[in-house]
């Protein structure tokens, strides 16, 4: 039987979830089927974990920049071309904005029988500037004409995309980026072992956001909200997992706000279910998403929630059963929830049991790996034969 070359393309190896989901799926593919690609940029915490996949060709482009910079992705696109006719790949796989713009037009010119984008979020949002907005939709309606499947992590971004007039609701396909559910439900770690680990009072409860430090994600908010936590309740104690461009902003905030002794910047971290496992309450302050793997985690972890009412986060979040959404941009609405969570320790126990309840298989990160797979034979049968 012969063996399928697959070429998964993504813009930077940064320790996020669509780039976690990304590397598990490489790794995971049937050897015996297909024949394993990976490109991506040389940034990244992750890149060195993919260059150690066994049996997958990685290769690092140094010319793949995440911001838009037009020699570099007219190089990258050159160069991806080159690769994609050289590798003789029958399915190109993008991931991310740049990656699945470049990567799409790139195959298209090199002729690859099969394309697929996923859509980790869409490439536009509110919160741009109308003109920029308008130039990636327009972008996103161009690459879709030759792309043969959309993938998206939630049913929000089709509603979204069809808006757009971006594809056609045939070639879109619900896939969602899933978890090691028994990783996070079965945390074998200390709760109060952890938190004295990372320097926290075990007696006090601990709110926790694991987040890239960008706009998105919007943390300022999550600062803003701790200080009315610590305004008007008994001690809370606050942990922000992650880093990036804003961490001097946050830095700042957390001074002003005189939160040095209840707000903890831990940088990123390997250990996600420890963590997960040593905290009471999960926030997440995005102001736009496609769907968060931590929520799934928190879920698994038997965690409630708090977050912002963004795109997926209403297809997991049940409002008073497992979490609370509040409108993006407001902290004190945040601050308000968290309050009322901490104040009912019971309720919130309750709600997080209820989490891990709504948590079903869909949700597993090796029937992730098994869609895909499917689609991809599904597709590749009908342009190859």
């Amino acid at each position: 039987m012969r063996k399928f070359n697959l070429l998964h393309f993504i813009t930077k190896l940064e320790l996020g979830g669509a780039q976690q989901s990304t590397l598990y799926a490489v790794k995971n593919f049937d050897r015996d089927r297909f024949q394993v690609f990976l490109i991506s940029g040389t940034d990244g915490l992750l890149a060195e974990e993919a260059r150690q996949i066994p049996r997958t060709q990685v290769i690092l482009l140094p010319e793949l920049k995440h911001p838009i910079r037009l020699h570099y992705d007219f190089a990258t696109f050159m160069h991806l071309v080159e690769i994609l006719r050289e590798m003789k790949i029958d399915l190109l796989h993008t991931h991310s904005s740049k990656a699945g713009i470049i990567g799409r037009l790139a195959a298209k010119l090199a002729g690859i029988p099969v394309i697929i984008h996923t859509i980790h979020g869409w490439s536009f949002n509110d919160y741009q500037p109308p003109w920029e907005r308008k130039f990636y939709i327009m972008l996103e309606r161009l690459a879709a004409k030759f792309t043969d499947r959309l993938i998206v992590v939630s049913t929000t971004d089709i509603e979204k995309g069809l808006r757009e007039r971006i594809g056609q609701l045939h070639q879109y396909q619900l896939v969602r980026c899933g978890i090691e559910i028994d990783k996070f439900s079965h945390s074998e770690v200390d709760p109060r072992q952890k938190r004295q680990e990372l320097g926290i009072d075990p007696r006090i409860p601990l709110v926790g956001m694991i987040a890239c430090f960008k706009p998105q994600k919007a943390p300022l908010d999550f600062i803003r909200a701790a200080k009315i936590v610590n305004r008007y309740s008994p001690p809370v104690n606050f942990l922000l997992v992650g880093d990036g461009i804003l961490r001097p902003q946050i830095e700042s905030l957390i001074g002003e706000g005189n939160l040095n002794s209840r707000v903890v910047l831990t940088g990123w971290r390997h250990d996600i279910p420890e963590i997960l496992a040593s905290i009471d309450i999960l926030v997440l302050s995005s102001l736009w998403e496609g769907l968060p793997r931590v929520f799934l985690q928190a879920m698994a972890a038997g965690k409630p929630i708090v977050a912002t009412a963004v795109d997926g986060a209403r297809e997991v979040i049940v409002e008073g059963a497992n979490g609370y959404l509040v409108p993006p941009g407001q902290p004190e609405k945040l601050a308000e929830k968290i309050m009322e969570l901490v104040s009912h320790p019971r309720r919130a126990k309750k709600m997080g049991a209820q989490g891990r309840k709504l948590l079903d298989s869909s949700f597993d990160i090796n029937q992730m790996v098994e869609q895909l797979e499917e689609i991809y034979f599904s597709l590749l049968e009908e342009k190859l034969k």
